[in-house]
């Protein structure tokens, strides 16, 4: 994922700068910015997309070209450049006066940051999630105390840990309707609730009960599990079976999904150690670490998976096979994160997990137990890796 954090805090610093310096022009003669990666560049023009489609910029003698570094986003930062050093795919944030159809319009400044420069400051930074982050779900909020205490579940069992933000730390919160970071919005600690799932970068303590965090990601999610009805290829979609309302619901593949296939043998084993039951191709002992071999029994009964250290859920996760939309079938069970949009009938995939049958089984058996076996899933089953956020 090229767009960051970074890039965030450019396109708002940008937009509140030209929105104080026109505040005055009359609406038809304001400045615009538009922000997206390069699709068409030649002397005359620069096509970019943007996440309302696509927005020709014309190049004049009098366009001003800056290149932001994308470690320091600033326009203190920004350095003089030439369109040359331009190339498609790159991130540019163009300033001028919009074409009343909003399809064009001349380029006065156009602000840069490369491919190669923010994919590099974004391989640093999920190295630093991956090594000072935390994930896991809120089970309460403290605001007068300013604390956060956060279940934290990994393939060596579940803590709980409270996070406590530094006085500068920094906010964001998911969008209701998307499900891309850097459309993640500045929030506060008021807007954490029970229940939402929540990343932070920082520091924890020896003894893994408390974290200090400088920067905190939270999201209202959900987990949707069920069979299969119709796969759309061409349109991105399936439509399943909700395995706990009975009532279906069309799940919208994106571009930021990620689909994935549990391996057979190791759900078998992680199902079977969740439900207290070993089954016979366990081989004894422990439920496969997040490399396959033997580890730690996941612990915690009842939550959807979730997790997010190097060498745990998240790692395992990004070992499973990648799959399609094209792989799936109807019948086929299946489990997705999602945001919650307040629309129970259409949700975005954040994560997408096929191959999960054998934690369904279970998730079934369990609640049915007293009124029937196998009648319905309960809300209390768990998948390992199905977590709502991803690493920013």
């Amino acid at each position: 994922m090229l767009q960051n954090v970074l890039i965030t805090i450019l396109i708002f610093v940008l937009s509140g700068i030209f929105g104080h310096i026109f505040g005055q022009t009359p609406d038809a003669l304001k400045p615009s910015v538009i922000t997206g990666d390069v699709a068409v560049i030649d002397a005359s023009k620069i096509v970019v997309t943007t996440k309302d489609g696509e927005v020709q910029a014309n190049l004049t003698e009098k366009t001003q070209f800056k290149r932001v570094p994308a470690e320091n986003p600033s326009l203190a930062a920004a350095v003089a450049a030439t369109a040359s050093e331009i190339a498609v795919g790159d991130r540019v944030v163009i300033t001028g006066i919009l074409a009343a159809d909003k399809l064009s319009l001349p380029a006065r400044t156009v602000y840069l940051m490369t491919r190669s420069d923010i994919e590099k400051k974004h391989a640093a930074e999920a190295a630093a999630w991956r090594t000072r982050g935390i994930a896991g779900r809120v089970t309460a909020v403290n605001t007068q105390a300013g604390q956060i205490t956060v279940e934290v579940r990994s393939l060596m069992g579940t803590t709980s840990t409270v996070i406590t933000p530094k006085e500068n730390a920094v906010f964001r919160r998911y969008a209701p309707d998307s499900v891309k970071f850097d459309e993640a919005k500045m929030s506060s600690l008021a807007e954490i609730k029970t229940g939402d799932m929540i990343r932070a970068l920082g520091d924890k303590s020896s003894d893994g009960t408390s974290f200090t965090a400088e920067e905190v990601v939270s999201g209202a999610f959900q987990t949707v599990a069920g069979t299969v009805k119709s796969v759309d290829v061409e349109k991105k979609e399936i439509v399943v079976t909700n395995l706990q309302t009975k009532k279906d619901v069309t799940i919208s593949l994106g571009g930021a999904s990620v689909l994935k296939k549990f391996p057979a043998e190791m759900a078998e084993r992680l199902a079977g150690f969740q439900s207290g039951v070993r089954p016979p191709s366990a081989g004894g002992g422990q439920p496969p670490a997040a490399g396959g071999q033997p580890g730690g029994a996941p612990g915690g009964q009842g939550r959807p998976g979730f997790g997010g250290r190097a060498g745990g859920i998240d790692d395992m996760l990004d070992r499973f096979p990648n799959i399609t939309a094209a792989d799936l079938k109807p019948g086929d069970m299946i489990a997705v994160s999602s945001s919650k949009n307040g629309n129970a009938d259409r949700i975005n995939a954040i994560k997408l997990l096929a191959g999960v049958e054998p934690f369904l089984r279970m998730a079934q058996a369990s609640g049915g137990r007293g009124r029937g076996q196998g009648q319905g899933v309960s809300g209390d089953f768990t998948i390992p890796g199905l977590d709502g956020i991803g690493f920013p």
